[in-house]
């Protein structure tokens, strides 16, 4: 009682001295100005087969060079500490085939009754997700069927559409076996969703090389591409140089693929992803503020995502929330004059007050030029696609000198996108 007395009073004191400037800059800012040639043959269709001798460009204070990824604990400072996203790549796509013969697919994108992505998976007779559907016009009414065989256990699937809103819907999934979880039927029906830019099916390896090598949480429909390139020799090589690891969950959406349709980028809508992060993580965090780096731009999401957290709990006066949400524009328009150690902070004292391990949200930030990043001092990232939310996020670490990053990388027979090489951004 006396240690939660004590954190109130500190929590207290933060919020009474929180000052709000607004940053919102409405200036046009045109897409096309992020916009590059990609031939087809530089987009790497399939991995190297050892994943750790992939490429590395290395960026910093202006200067350009490369080397390969099996190398990368090199290039950080030692005693540093590397963020990575834990997320799992799931089965999101189920085939179904109505007597008609017409082939319908379903591609899940996230939980809605219930909610939580461990919950729904866990679920043994029925849940609800929010899909996106392939072949719509052949299904126009009633539900769809299929037998399934998981073991010595037979049982019927059945989908039938709740509900509508543009092209996603909301699906109840009912099975007639009630020692069967829906992760299992996932895993057992559904297929491994790549990048739709590969422009091939599914193949047997993918099941390895599509996820991380430290995967944990199921919830992803497409992978963190910058944790492809870690080995466990890689990851040998880190603690043999002092540097800590940490890790956060950010189950990432098929809004991830999602091109910058809008002249201007104010006009866009951002998707939303559900993350969480550990109290452990925050503390590694607070410990390690000026040298902290991510891997990933899901994992540069979640950081800072947690920084706006932090703000709106000291707006808030600690009020307990089952999902924060982060909007889209939040970051932009206003700026605390609050540090990154009190927000997070703030965060764990949050957490502390009451009683939970781990934080819970859903972001929508854009992280486009412009942005004032609070929480990392480097990146590692792959190379994105031209138009793409992924690109303005790098061009918001590096300035206008995402281009010559990309001419050296396109001009050095570099790999591009989920499967290609990787680079290291620094300050």
């Amino acid at each position: 009682m006396h240690d939660n007395f004590q954190v109130k009073r500190h929590l207290i004191k933060h919020n009474t001295d929180i000052r709000v400037t607004s940053k919102f800059n409405k200036s046009p800012l045109l897409i096309d100005d992020y916009n590059y040639g990609l031939p087809d043959e530089k987009i790497a269709k399939y991995p190297l087969t050892k994943r750790d001798q992939s490429k590395l460009l290395i960026y910093k204070q202006r200067n350009i060079s490369e080397d390969v990824f099996v190398h990368a604990a090199d290039y950080l400072p030692e005693n540093s500490l590397l963020v990575f996203n834990n997320t799992k790549v799931i089965h999101a796509r189920i085939l179904f085939q109505k007597t008609t013969g017409a082939a319908i697919e379903i591609f899940c994108l996230e939980p809605v009754d219930p909610g939580d992505y461990a919950l729904s998976l866990s679920t043994t007779n029925s849940c609800v997700w929010k899909c996106l559907i392939g072949n719509r016009k052949k299904w126009k009414s009633g539900a769809l069927s299929k037998t399934l065989t998981i073991g010595e256990k037979i049982f019927d699937l059945d989908v039938v559409i709740l509900s509508s809103a543009g092209n996603t819907h909301h699906i109840r999934f009912s099975w007639n076996n009630a020692h069967i979880s829906f992760a299992e039927i996932l895993d057992h029906a559904g297929e491994l969703p790549i990048p739709p830019y590969l422009n091939r099916k599914t193949e047997t390896n993918d099941e390895i090389t599509y996820q991380t090598v430290y995967a944990k949480h199921e919830g992803s429909v497409a992978a963190p591409t910058a944790g492809l390139h870690f080995t466990t020799k890689v990851m040998d090589s880190l603690k043999l140089k002092h540097i800590q690891t940490t890790e956060l969950t950010l189950h990432i959406g098929a809004g991830t693929f999602q091109p910058v349709k809008t002249a201007d980028i104010k006009d866009h809508q951002m998707h939303t992803e559900f993350f969480s992060v550990h109290k452990n993580t925050i503390a590694n965090l607070l410990n390690k503020l000026g040298s902290v780096f991510a891997v990933g731009t899901t994992t540069v999401r979640t950081l800072e995502s947690l920084f706006q957290i932090g703000i709106q709990i000291l707006h808030n006066k600690f009020e307990k929330q089952d999902l924060f949400f982060i909007g889209q524009w939040e970051a932009y328009e206003q700026k605390p004059d609050i540090s990154a150690e009190a927000s997070l902070q703030a965060v764990l004292d949050y957490l502390k007050i009451h009683n939970l391990e781990e934080i819970h949200a859903q972001t929508q930030i854009i992280i486009q030029p412009g942005y004032q990043f609070e929480i990392i001092e480097g990146m590692f990232t792959n190379f994105h696609q031209p138009r793409s939310t992924l690109l303005l996020l790098v061009s918001a670490f590096v300035g206008e000198n995402w281009k010559q990053i990309y001419d050296y990388a396109l001009h050095r027979d570099f790999r591009f996108l989920s499967y290609g090489d990787s680079s290291l951004l620094l300050k």
